[in-house]
């Protein structure tokens, strides 16, 4: 227990920058998974599936669920870390946000049922009766093996007081004439309600999280005009504007018995399975197509068989076909299947013999959605539109977060939240 308060001690003590130290360990404030074999991590309100973690203080259920491939023998334990807005760590502490312990056990775990790739899955649900949270705000989930020196993963969340303030939004092309045909601008009205909002200027704050994505997220908006019944968060520095790029795209591997959607082959070579999907082009003046989609989520889900824990795992192939090359900078499959981050086995290589660029990466059964995203070589910025296109049709989901500081308080209440998208909109 003593190292639990050493090492949240030490996060609090990092208030400007995004990550914190146990024991030379850096802990990322961020989405993360800090040991191999940890996969397809999940956390999730349990009435939701395909939308981001957030939840309502003293009603909602957080899910979490991930697979060990390394059946390495654990003893798992988490706990919270309340962050500020920006997502820096706040000034509470955790005394004054946990309720109960301020760690829990997960010991809800089964060994995967009649797959070829063994795993161990892990499941947790919170708050319970043992652990959970007073204050409204974002969140850190820490899983760590036994102690916070041995860190598992770390999952963002968010929890909304339950009395909310009403939000309503546009979200329509962009007003710069200029872009009006390939970006996407969210203006929005916070109508606080029973919240008496003092210095809006200041103690308000807002972030607009596209598609699920924290990497192009909007953070630390301010109010910029209106009345104290009628708050406008309508800016036109363009710091409320999003590409709006492409469909995703899809795949299905909820079987492996035949071919399913845009699956053009299935086979068995050394002791693995793997999954060839449909070449794709890439489509960077292509006209707009619309097609339904999953906003860049997954789900898992094995079709031929109704055991729990008997989603295989299968290595995917992706192919893309270019005219042009991408002499500089890299060409990364993305979406939630990559837990919407860049990573080096979703990175494409040239296969100079068919002349097309491929990769494979190892995916739990179920349907997917993806893009293919470009990075300049240090620049580190993730552009979904070198490949992909962008247009202002796209159905992009835009989540609005409203964060407010009350006077005689240290922490930033989360008191209201928005999903909409363009067509939705609308003051």
């Amino acid at each position: 227990m003593r190292k639990l308060f050493t090492a949240v001690f030490l996060l609090a003590a990092t208030l400007d920058v995004l990550s914190a130290q146990t024991d030379g360990v850096e802990i990322s404030l961020d989405n993360k998974k800090y040991v191999e074999g940890i996969e397809s991590v999940s956390l999730r309100n349990a009435e939701e599936k395909l939308s981001v973690p957030i939840g309502v203080l003293g009603q909602s259920t957080f899910v979490l669920d991930f697979d060990d491939l390394e059946l390495e023998t654990r003893h798992l334990k988490y706990t919270f870390i309340h962050c500020t807005h920006d997502w820096k760590v706040s000034d509470l502490n955790q005394l004054e946000y946990i309720e109960g312990f301020n760690e829990e056990d997960i010991t809800d775990y089964e060994h995967s049922f009649n797959t070829i790739e063994p795993y161990i899955h892990y499941h947790a649900e919170f708050p319970n009766e043992n652990i959970s949270f007073s204050k409204s705000g974002n969140y850190i989930l820490f899983v760590y093996d036994d102690s916070p020196d041995n860190p598992i993963l770390t999952q963002r969340f968010m929890v909304l007081e339950p009395v909310a303030a009403k939000i309503v939004a546009d979200v329509h092309p962009a007003t710069d004439v200029t872009e009006r045909f390939k970006r996407q601008e969210v203006d929005f009205i916070l109508y606080p309600g029973s919240y008496q909002v003092r210095n809006p200027q200041l103690t308000l704050h807002a972030t607009i999280q596209q598609n699920g994505r924290w990497d192009n997220a909007k953070v630390g908006l301010t109010y910029r005009s209106g009345n104290p019944t009628e708050l406008y968060f309508d800016h036109k520095d363009g710091s409320n504007v999003f590409d709006g790029s492409a469909e995703f795209r899809t795949f299905d591997i909820t079987t492996l018995r035949s071919n399913s959607d845009r699956i053009v082959g299935i086979s068995f070579v050394n002791r693995h399975t793997h999954a060839y999907v449909l070449q794709d082009d890439a489509r960077p003046y292509a006209a707009y197509e619309s097609r339904g989609n999953m906003h860049g989520y997954r789900y898992f889900h094995n079709r031929d068989m109704a055991n729990r824990c008997s989603e295989d795992y299968v290595f995917t192939h992706f192919t893309l076909k270019s005219d042009f090359p991408f002499s500089d900078g890299d060409v990364y499959v993305f979406g939630e299947l990559t837990d919407w981050q860049i990573k080096e086995e979703a990175k494409l290589k040239y296969n100079s013999g068919f002349q097309f660029w491929e990769t494979d990466i190892l995916l739990k059964q179920g349907a997917y959605n993806y893009q293919y995203v470009y990075v300049p070589r240090g620049s580190g910025i993730i552009d979904a539109t070198y490949i992909e296109g962008s247009h202002f049709q796209t159905g992009n989901l835009y989540t609005i977060y409203v964060y407010y500081k009350e006077e005689g308080t240290s922490y930033d209440k989360l008191i209201g939240c928005l999903t909409t998208s363009l067509t939705a909109g609308g003051f």
